[in-house]
């Protein structure tokens, strides 16, 4: 129901602070959580020059950047603001990935299979896409997310 992007998150003193483009991002050491999207980017897209260094879970790749045993982690959007403003307030997002209209990426609602209310709550998220309020709270709530520079 929410389409989210893949973001960078760097120590605001790390060398992977200052990246402008997907380019710059080569050069430094990244991680990710295994078996995610995250990785999937910096593999795929990124290509690093430097293997990415890969966690079970994104507290530990936090734990990681917080150590200075990466330069960035990468997580959805969404995460990298809860990070930088939450957990980690040494920490800003550098930029987040492109959209791909192609490959969009989804956050959902998680109900049970089958359930009797899937109808109900796919209208509901439907009519708030198609009457602006979805967008709306985005900008509300996540204002940052649309300031926050794409890396090309």
């Amino acid at each position: 129901y929410y389409d989210v992007r893949q973001a960078v998150v760097a120590l605001k003193s790390s060398k992977a602070a200052g990246a402008k483009s997907v380019a710059d991002l080569r050069k430094v050491r990244l991680g990710a959580q295994v078996g995610t999207t995250s990785l999937e980017f910096i593999n795929d897209l990124v290509k690093p020059e430097t293997e990415p260094a890969v966690y079970q879970r994104n507290d530990f790749a936090k734990s990681a950047l917080k150590n200075g045993q990466v330069d960035a982690i990468v997580v959805d959007l969404p995460t990298a603001f809860y990070i930088t403003g939450a957990e980690v307030p040494e920490a800003k997002v550098v930029g987040q990935f492109p959209y791909s209209p192609d490959n969009p990426e989804q956050f959902g609602l998680v109900l049970d299979k089958e359930s009797t209310l899937t109808p109900c709550v796919s209208g509901a998220v439907d009519a708030l896409r198609k009457d602006g309020t979805l967008a709306a709270l985005e900008k509300e709530w996540l204002s940052d997310a649309v300031d926050a520079p794409v890396l090309k």
